[in-house]
């Protein structure tokens, strides 16, 4: 759904105006989200800056997320909690939990867990859907990620995340040897036009980048820690495919190697270090390898 504004008054903040000029049912906090996340436009620009000022005359439009009717509800799964205060908590999600409710997967999911956890207290930038989900990994994809509990603090995370000030590392065991110690994978990601699934380095994709490091070398294998500098949907799975070294494990990218017993692809979310976007204070976790990722490493040979 789009609301339409014409502002009448230059000067005014955009996430001021749009708030003022809704029917009341939805915070400013909730649309200066929806500015943060690209969902609004002036003059056909969109903007991201909720403290834009207008000028009279400007056409402002929202694009409202669909209101969703759904039956989420808490369920007692247990969560290995990492920390947790009254704005966030960092989970270390188990490979094989889904994050939010989607087709085929309406339960079991880690939102059903959050739900029961924080007693529904999770922010709802998101839509009922999604509560407190402000970044995400995958399925089969394990290790630290970030839910938030206030719309405020989901607003700051965002645009930390945004900046780049989100600084997140990966463990990753890919097909091959790679040669050299360190590398970069600088290549804009977008989505496959034969498989909507699936994301691949193309031109007009958007800006992506991945650092890397050998931790070890095996016979068949690379071990490697990775560092992103964005954020993109699949972005280390389609990034190691596109320099010839898929992800052990992966059912999309590398559906014909050898899986080594693995039930998804071997990787892991291994720490994450951000500044409090409440208290100031710079915070950081690890979290050890689990245990498919070892059990995956005791089946190589080293080199």
């Amino acid at each position: 759904m789009l609301l339409e504004f014409t502002c009448q008054e230059s000067g005014s903040r955009l996430d001021t105006f749009v708030s003022s000029s809704s029917d009341g049912s939805y915070t400013r906090s909730y649309f200066s989200g929806l500015i943060s996340s690209g969902k609004v436009t002036v003059n056909g620009k969109v903007i991201t800056k909720n403290g834009y000022k207008l000028s009279a005359g400007d056409k402002v439009i929202v694009d409202m997320p669909p209101v969703v009717d759904t039956d989420t509800k808490p369920q007692d799964i247990p969560l290995d909690v990492v920390y947790e205060d009254d704005d966030l908590i960092i989970i270390n999600k188990p490979q094989g939990m889904v994050v939010h409710p989607a087709a085929g997967h309406h339960e079991d999911t880690l939102v059903n867990a959050l739900l029961a956890h924080c007693d529904g207290r999770l922010s709802d930038i998101n839509g009922v859907i999604r509560p407190g989900i402000v970044h995400r990994i995958d399925k089969d994809t394990s290790g630290l990620m970030v839910a938030v509990k206030n719309n405020e603090t989901h607003i700051k995370m965002a645009e930390m995340i945004a900046r780049h000030e989100v600084v997140r590392q990966y463990r990753a065991v890919v097909y091959g040897v790679i040669p050299h110690d360190k590398g970069t994978v600088d290549a804009p990601i977008g989505r496959a036009n034969g498989d909507r699934r699936k994301m691949v380095v193309t031109e007009g994709g958007k800006p992506s980048v991945t650092h890397f490091e050998v931790v070890n070398r095996y016979t068949e294998a690379t071990d490697l820690k990775l560092l992103l500098e964005t954020g993109r949907t699949h972005q280390i799975r389609s990034h190691m495919t596109y320099i010839g070294h898929p992800v052990v494990g992966d059912p999309l990218y590398a559906p014909r190697r050898k899986s080594y017993g693995l039930q998804g692809q071997c990787l892991h979310s291994q720490s994450i270090e951000f500044i409090h976007p409440r208290t100031g204070e710079r915070i950081s976790f690890t979290s050890d390898i689990p245990d498919y990722y070892k059990e995956l490493l005791n089946k190589l040979v080293l080199l």
